[in-house]
């Protein structure tokens, strides 16, 4: 399971210069005091008030000079290749296969890499990354090979000492921001949007580092790396000090883009609940709008009441008609209502809707402009219920799913005429209701499925798309695996109680709904399964877990159950090992679809997936191949051929990893638990894994006690970000 883990550098990295001897705990303790302090004097932090340097309209947690909207940090999706782009290492390796860079920047960016011992097909990576001049660039400094897809620290120490010679030392400047943006990438891929101080100084320490401090410093001075300061909460804040003592703080660091994403993100949400302006019943709007030529007042005084801000934020829920020339200047593709309902309208809608959730849900989008709505995967009735109570309202109501699947099962539960796309479609602009004049999307309502699976990044795409005023439903499972990029946005968003949150009582039925949902409160219990929905089996090792995996695969389910094998996932924690993805494919391949890997190593009838980028998966099943590449189609029936320079990024689909299979189920799924699953086991996993099944779930358990223990004990892999805390300063915590 090595590959699984993305942590931080061990220990044993190469290093130019020995590890410093035992520290005291005291002394180190007082080193990382001293830093923070020196940092704060450095950059700004997100304690400070917003008027400290920060732009007008930014939350108090953004540094100093940032745009307010942050839109250059946060990229935007490219259509059909997923939510978003997910890294400036995606877009870098999507420009080194678009053959768009020049064949000499490439020539010579090959030959320095050469002349490092480094492989020379990195070299249109480079040329993504750092640009035409990527020679010159890594010449003058070899540590920046850091920053290329699978270089470690000490592949970037031997590449330095082979251009520099002697000149490389550990102490190197370069050397020392080389580390501090890779530990800070590292902790990017690990979930992380920040981290503290002395994390990023430890792990500095552990790459032989001689003056942590210093490099930590210099990284904040050159500005790629912003410092944040913030109050410690929960246990760790209650100490045995005076009351009258000032609260702890934490200093947290963070990458420029990431600082950028999380600050744009939470500054949208605030600015989508202070512009809401609920609907008013129709004889309350004509008082409204008759009360100023009431009370004498002329037609420029009623003409600049419609103009100032307050009124301006909430046109689009306004009763006011607009003048010709404003309503031609907002013409959007799809038409805004006449009238947004009022509180009678809506209070007749939830009265009417199919279920005690959906009215809960109905009622708070009727008061609120941001409503949280939690639950599983029959809870999904509730959005859809809304949805087409918002249309009949006369509503621009949409739903966004994650994936494909999840859009034809949601379409399905809210009915024909419903409005759902993938989340990858509405912000692409490949489905959806089209964009406004000025770029926001031309809603009233959205809903977003799957929300625990955005990332800090795509929540802020999401959230500048829309327009002031418009209703945002997010709706998930918080049980479920957190998103695969940086962030825990919809967990940080339940926790801050800035606004409300409607919390289904609709249970998954059955016994995988049953055992699901103990897991979701610590237990792990058997259940009753008169049918065999549910199986548990034992292995004494991966090789055993695989051949048994298989076997229910290939035999026993469909046998069994009538569960054809093309319905049937397997599903392990990772890609690597006894038991892993690479393990169970060549299994499956093997009874399945045998064959020499003609192309590519796939032959015609291979199940596969495409992962355009981390959290999307796209199944699909190879038709053939020839010199233009391999033809597939997908599940939805599309068909597609993948150019051969792009096949790298297909693997065998058989079996895949739980983050793989987010947003997707099966009708069956087999979860593989090889003896060294236990690190990578969490009750969130755990969770997400069992409930990927519809009809039937088996277990292959050869992970012996870790199992029980990490649904008992280990709720989730920990994660450092900064949301919950921004918003804390900038909202109160209501609900």
């Amino acid at each position: 399971m090595s590959d699984t883990e993305n942590g931080a550098p061990e220990a044993g990295s190469a290093g130019p210069v020995s590890p410093a001897g035992p520290v005291n705990p005291a002394d180190k303790a007082a080193a990382i005091a001293e830093l923070a302090q020196r940092i704060r004097s450095v950059g700004p932090q997100a304690a400070a008030p917003a008027s400290a340097g920060a732009p007008a309209g930014a939350p108090a947690g953004a540094p100093a000079g940032a745009p307010a909207g942050g839109s250059a940090a946060v990229p935007q999706p490219a259509a059909g290749s997923g939510p978003a782009a997910p890294s400036a290492a995606a877009a870098s390796s999507a420009r080194a296969d678009g053959g768009e860079q020049p064949a000499d920047a490439l020539r010579a960016a090959a030959e320095v890499l050469t002349a490092g011992g480094a492989p020379a097909e990195l070299a249109a990576a480079a040329v993504a990354e750092f640009g035409d001049d990527a020679a010159e660039r890594l010449r003058a400094d070899p540590w920046a090979v850091l920053g290329l897809p699978g270089v470690r620290p000490e592949h970037a120490d031997r590449f330095a000492r082979a251009l520099l010679g002697p000149d490389a030392e550990a102490g190197d400047a370069r050397r020392a921001q080389a580390l501090v943006l890779w530990l800070l990438e590292q902790a990017v891929l690990r979930g992380h949007s920040a981290l503290e101080l002395a994390e990023v100084a430890a792990g500095l320490e552990r790459l032989r580092m001689p003056e942590p401090a210093a490099a930590i410093q210099a990284a904040v001075e050159d500005g790629r790396v912003l410092p944040f300061q913030e109050e410690v909460t929960g246990p760790e804040a209650h100490g045995s000090g005076d009351e009258d003592d000032e609260p702890p703080t934490r200093t947290l660091l963070a990458l420029e883009r990431l600082a950028m994403a999380e600050d744009s993100l939470a500054e949208g949400l605030l600015q989508l609940m202070a512009t809401f302006v609920p609907g008013e019943d129709p004889d309350d709007a004509e008082d409204v709008a008759a009360a100023p030529e009431d009370e004498g007042g002329s037609e420029d005084e009623a003409a600049a009441s419609e103009t100032d801000g307050s009124h301006d934020e909430g046109a689009q829920d306004s009763a006011a008609p607009a003048e010709p020339a404003e309503a031609a200047e907002a013409a959007a593709p799809a038409e805004a209502p006449a009238h947004a309902p009022g509180p009678t309208a809506w209070a007749a809608a939830a009265e009417a809707a199919p279920s005690s959730s959906a009215t809960a849900l109905v009622r708070a989008v009727a008061d609120s402009a941001l409503v949280l709505h939690t639950g599983g995967d029959a809870a999904r009735a509730e959005p859809a219920a809304l949805l087409t109570i918002a249309a009949g309202l006369g509503l621009r109501a949409w739903a966004a799913t994650w994936t494909d699947q999840g859009r034809a099962a949601f379409a399905a539960l809210a009915g024909p005429d419903a409005r759902v796309v993938t989340l990858a479609e509405l912000l692409s602009g490949t489905g959806g209701p089209g964009r406004s004049s000025d770029g926001t999307l031309a809603l009233d309502l959205l809903v977003v499925l799957d929300a625990p699976l955005l990332d800090v990044e795509l929540a802020a795409t999401v959230l500048e798309s829309l327009a002031d005023g418009t209703r945002l439903v997010l709706s998930g499972d918080p049980g479920q695996l957190w998103s695969a990029g940086p962030g825990r946005f919809f967990a940080d968003l339940l926790a801050a109680k800035v606004c409300p949150a409607v919390a289904s009582r609709t249970p998954d039925f059955g016994p995988i709904g049953e055992l699901v949902s103990g897991i979701g409160i610590g237990e792990l219990q058997p259940v009753e399964a008169p049918d065999k929905e549910v199986v548990i089996l034992t292995a004494r090792d991966g090789a055993e877990a695989v051949h048994r995996a298989v076997q229910l695969l290939t035999d026993s389910i469909p046998r069994a159950l009538g569960i054809p094998a093309e319905e049937v996932v397997l599903l392990t924690p990772g890609h690597g090992g006894p038991g892993g993805t690479r393990a169970l494919n060549a299994a499956a391949k093997a009874r399945l679809n045998p064959g020499p890997g003609r192309f590519g190593g796939f032959d015609p009838g291979d199940r596969v997936v495409e992962s355009p980028a981390p959290g999307i998966t796209r199944p699909a099943r190879v038709l053939d191949g020839d010199a233009a590449g391999l033809h597939l189609e997908y599940a939805d029936g599309t068909r597609r051929t993948v150019p051969p320079a792009d096949a790298a990024r297909l693997r065998h689909g058989w079996a895949l990893t739980v983050h793989q299979a987010l947003g997707r189920r099966w009708p069956g799924a087999v979860v593989v638990l090889p003896e060294d699953a236990g690190p990578a086991l969490t009750r969130q996993w755990v969770y997400t894994a069992f409930g990927r099944g519809e009809r039937h779930l088996s277990v292959v358990h050869a992970a012996g006690p870790a199992l029980a223990q990490a649904v008992a004990e280990r709720p989730a892999q920990p994660r450092t970000t900064r949301l919950r805390a921004i918003l804390a300063e900038n909202a109160a915590a209501e609900y």
